[in-house]
């Protein structure tokens, strides 16, 4: 097996969710469990489908974030994963409900930082082997970065 990195080509302040499923169904299913979760989201999905013609099937509401992640959905080429670009809204926002979409597998990431997928490649096709995402951490969190902290949680509305 062959094992490589692929970065996700988006802009710095893009969101995405990078997932696995295992049924076609995947994208119709994503799209509806999107757009109950805020009217004013914005989103784009790719998916690969893993049999069959094994086509890209896509959906959305923003053809900026649908053109984002086909891009990188055929850049990674693994069956039955799946990539959700998003905006005007946060992954914690919608993370719930993407899970709970019957044919979500697994989350593999769910950020705005930059990633990396690992990527496996064998005679059968890719797979997602796992994700870097951001960097690493540089050091332990002073009492001053614990008040920073819970006071930019407390101004995003998440923590009373």
């Amino acid at each position: 097996m062959d094992i490589t990195t692929v970065p996700l080509d988006k802009p710095e302040d893009l969101n995405v969710i990078l997932g696995q499923s295992h049924f076609i169904k995947t994208v119709e299913d994503l799209h509806e469990a999107l757009v109950t979760t805020s009217p004013t989201i914005r989103f784009g999905i790719a998916f690969c489908e893993a049999s069959g013609p094994c086509l890209v099937r896509w959906s959305g509401n923003d053809q900026e974030l649908i053109d984002i992640a086909v891009r990188n959905a055929r850049s990674i080429g693994a069956g039955h994963s799946f990539l959700i670009a998003l905006r005007e809204a946060f992954p914690v926002n919608v993370l719930n409900a993407v899970k709970m979409v019957p044919e979500v597998c697994r989350i593999f990431c769910a950020t705005a930082n930059p990633v990396e997928v690992v990527v496996g490649q064998s005679e059968g096709g890719r797979a997602i082997l796992g994700v870097v995402d951001g960097s690493s951490p540089l050091g332990v969190e002073t009492e001053q970065d614990v008040e920073e902290r819970k006071a930019l949680l407390r101004r995003f509305g998440y923590k009373l």
